[in-house]
C-alpha cells in the first residue's frame, strides 16, 4: 500500500488524484491536508511515499510546502500537480527539489510520474545508506581514505578521521590547506609523492611523513587516478598506512639476522680463540711464578696473563650476548655474590673510588648462572667507572619488591649521567658513549641478554650530573642456595689422563698439572687415548679431556672409558660449548667443566672437586 499525501483544497481533485493512481495499478492511500500544519502533522504521523501538491493553495505556498517536506526527508518524492502555472514557476520548483510537474487536464501522467519517482526515492535511500555505511567504515578504519581533486583547483575532498592520530592535524585542517598533506613528507620523498599522484597509474609507494610533534612516521600509500577524457588525473583515491611500527620491527629482524650472523661467527672462532689464550695466559703464569714478584720481567708476564684474560672476557662477552654461551643456573645468595664481587670491582675501579654495598638481610636466592652475573657486575663497574674520571662512589644494594615479590640488584655510581636520548639508547647493541676504540657496545646488551634470559627484568635510571642506577630484578629460587665452598685439598700424587688435540693447550695443562705433583699422561686426540687405555694398560684416576676434538668427542670418549670404569672422575674442557658435541651428544647439565682460557689455580681446583 502506497501513502499519498495529496495538499489540496479540494476533495475532488484529491479523489481524482486517488482514482488516476488506482486506474493505473497502484494500490493507494490517500490523505489529504491542505495547510502547513496540516503538512507537518501527516508527515510526522507518516510513513508518507510520496507526496502530491498543487500551485495554487489559499493557505500555503507551494515552495513553502516543498520546503517542509524536504526538511523531513530529502528523498521524499515530491510532484506539483496543477490546473496552469508558469514555466519559470515550474522550472524554479523543480531546480527546488521538486521531482516532477503535471498538469491536472493530463493526470493520465501521473501515475508513471509517482511510479517512477517511488523507484528513485527507494534508489536514493539505498545509496544513502551505503553512502552512511561506508562512510562509517571509514571513519572507523585504521587506515586513511582520502580523495584529493587535482584540477581545477587543489583540494582534498574527503579524508577520514584516522589521519589525526597517524598526523596530529585533523581531516578540517585538510579540507581548509590543501598543502598540507605535501607539506607533511619529508622534504626528500616529496617529489616522490608529486610524481606518483601526477601519474595516471600511482600504484603503491612509501614516503617518510612528518607528525604535528616532530616525530617521524613511514607511511604506505595505495591509490588509483580518476581520469578525465583526456586521460589526465582529476583526483586521486586511496588509502594511507601507518607502517611505522612494521618498518621499525623489520629493521629489528635485519637487526637481529646480523646479530644471528656475528653470533654465529663469535661461535665459530670462540672455541679456536680461547684455546690460543689459554696456552698464552697458561705459560704467562707460569713464568710469572717462576720469575718471582721481584724479577724486572715478572710485570711484563703478569701484563700478558691480564691481556689474555681481557680478551676471554670480550670473547665470552660476545658469546653471552650472541647467545650462545649455554646457562647452568644454580642457587645463588645475592648477598654472597655481591660480597664477593667487592675484591673484583675494586679491581676495575680504581683507588679514587669508593665501593660500598647496602645489603638487605632478608633477600631470598635466586637461579642464576653465576658467571654470567658476575659478568652484568663487572660490565656495570666498567661502565661507572667511565663515568666517574674523576672520582666517586659504587653502591651495590640488594632488596626484595613487596610488590611482586622479585629480589633486586642495584648498581648506583655518582658518575656524570646521561641525556635521556642517550639513556633510551643504552640498552642498544654496539651503542657506547666511551668514544671510537674505548668500548664495545655489547656491556649493557650483554646484561640485558642475561638478565631477560633469567625471567628478571633490568632498568636504567639516569639524569645528567646525577648518576646512574642499573636495577636487576629476578625472580626468588623455588629452593634456598645452600653454602658454596670449596675444600682445598693437596694434590694426591695420582694419574690423570690428558686428551687435547690443541698441542699449546695440552702442553701447558700437563705442565700445570705435573708442577702440581700429578703423574700424567697426554694423547692428541680420542682414539690414541682408547688405544692407550685398551686391556687395562693405563690406570688412571681421572680423565681431563677437550669437549669438541676431531672424529669423537670428549663426552663420546668419557663414556667409553666408563664402561670399563663407571665411577672414573671426568673434568670437561672447552672454548665454547654451545650445542650438541660432535657425535649428538651434549655435554650434562652437571658435568664439571673448565672455561678455556683459564687460570692455574682454576684448572687445580676444579681437578681437585672431581677427584675429592
Amino acid at each position: 500500500m502506497t501513502s499519498v499525501l495529496v495538499v489540496d483544497d479540494n476533495d475532488d481533485d484529491a479523489v481524482l488524484i486517488g482514482h488516476a493512481l488506482g486506474r493505473a495499478g497502484l494500490q493507494v492511500q490517500v490523505t489529504r491536508e491542505e495547510t502547513s500544519g496540516g503538512v507537518a502533522r501527516a508527515l510526522a504521523a507518516g510513513p508518507v511515499d510520496v507526496v502530491i501538491c498543487d500551485y495554487n493553495l489559499p493557505t500555503v505556498r507551494a515552495e513553502d510546502v516543498l520546503a517542509q517536506v524536504r526538511e523531513h526527508d530529502p528523498d521524499l518524492p515530491f510532484v506539483l500537480v496543477s490546473g496552469q502555472v508558469g514555466e519559470e514557476v515550474a522550472a524554479d520548483l523543480m531546480r527546488a527539489g521538486a521531482r516532477d510537474f503535471v498538469l491536472k487536464d493530463r493526470l493520465t501522467r501521473l501515475a508513471p510520474a509517482v511510479q517512477r519517482e517511488l523507484e528513485e526515492a527507494r534508489d536514493r535511500r539505498a545509496h544513502r545508506r551505503s553512502e552512511r555505511a561506508l562512510r562509517l567504515l571509514a571513519e572507523h578504519a585504521p587506515d586513511v581514505i582520502f580523495r584529493f581533486r587535482l584540477r581545477p583547483e587543489p583540494a582534498m575532498e574527503y579524508v577520514s578521521s584516522a589521519v589525526e592520530p597517524i598526523t596530529g592535524h585533523a581531516p578540517e585542517e585538510f579540507y581548509a590547506d590543501p598543502a598540507l598533506i605535501f607539506r607533511l613528507v619529508e622534504p626528500d620523498d616529496r617529489p616522490l609523492l608529486e610524481r606518483s599522484w601526477r601519474s595516471a597509474s600511482p600504484g603503491a609507494l612509501t614516503v617518510r611523513w612528518r607528525r604535528r610533534t616532530g616525530d617521524p612516521a613511514w607511511v604506505e600509500q595505495r591509490a588509483n587516478a580518476v581520469t578525465g577524457p583526456d586521460g589526465r588525473p582529476l583526483a586521486i583515491e586511496g588509502i594511507l598506512r601507518d607502517i611505522t611500527e612494521r618498518v621499525r620491527m623489520e629493521e629489528q629482524l635485519r637487526q637481529a639476522e646480523r646479530l644471528d650472523s656475528l653470533g654465529r661467527l663469535a661461535g665459530g672462532i670462540a672455541h679456536d680463540f680461547n684455546n690460543i689464550l689459554a696456552v698464552i695466559s697458561g705459560y704467562a703464569a707460569m713464568l710469572s711464578e717462576e720469575l718471582g714478584p721481584d724479577h724486572q720481567l715478572h710485570t711484563d708476564a703478569q701484563a700478558i696473563e691480564q691481556a689474555a684474560a681481557r680478551g676471554s672476557g670480550l670473547t665470552r662477552q660476545l658469546l653471552i650476548f650472541s647467545g650462545l654461551e649455554p646457562s647452568r643456573p644454580e642457587p645463588l645468595d645475592l648477598n654472597a655474590v655481591a660480597t664477593d664481587m667487592q675484591r673484583l670491582l675494586k679491581r676495575t675501579l680504581g683507588d679514587d673510588i669508593e665501593l660500598t654495598t647496602k645489603l638487605s638481610l632478608d633477600v631470598p636466592p635466586i637461579s642464576m648462572d653465576r658467571n654470567k652475573l658476575e659478568q652484568v657486575v663487572l660490565n656495570a663497574g666498567a661502565n661507572a667507572r667511565a663515568a666517574m674520571p674523576s672520582g666517586g662512589r659504587l653502591t651495590l644494594s640488594t632488596s626484595v619488591d613487596r610488590g611482586s615479590g622479585q629480589v633486586c640488584l642495584s648498581i648506583a655510581d655518582t658518575g656524570c649521567g646521561m641525556e635521556p636520548e642517550v639513556a633510551a639508547r643504552a640498552f642498544e647493541p654496539f651503542f657506547t658513549t666511551k668514544g671510537r676504540g674505548k668500548g664495545t657496545g655489547l656491556g649493557l646488551a650483554t646484561a640485558y641478554g642475561v638478565v631477560t634470559d633469567a625471567g628478571g627484568t633490568i632498568s636504567l635510571d639516569s639524569a645528567p650530573g646525577e648518576g646512574t642506577t642499573l636495577t636487576l630484578c629476578l625472580p626468588p629460587a623455588e629452593r634456598a642456595a645452600g653454602p658454596s665452598t670449596l675444600v682445598r685439598r693437596p694434590a694426591s700424587g695420582g694419574t690423570v689422563l690428558v686428551v687435547e688435540d690443541e698441542d699449546g693447550v695440552r702442553d701447558i695443562v700437563c705442565r700445570i698439572l705435573r708442577r702440581a705433583g700429578y703423574e700424567v699422561r697426554a694423547a692428541p686426540d680420542p682414539a690414541t687415548a682408547l688405544e692407550m687405555c685398551r686391556d687395562g694398560g693405563l690406570e688412571m684416576d681421572a680423565l681431563v679431556t677437550d669437549i669438541i676434538m676431531p672424529g669423537m668427542s670428549g663426552t663420546q670418549l668419557a663414556a667409553e672409558l666408563r664402561r670399563t670404569r663407571p665411577d672414573l672422575p671426568v673434568l670437561f674442557m672447552s672454548g665454547y660449548t654451545s650445542g650438541p658435541a660432535p657425535g649428538g651428544q651434549e655435554l650434562p647439565a652437571d658435568a664439571p667443566l673448565l672455561h678455556k682460557p683459564f687460570q692455574t689455580d682454576h684448572l687445580l681446583s676444579a681437578l681437585q672437586r672431581v677427584l675429592h
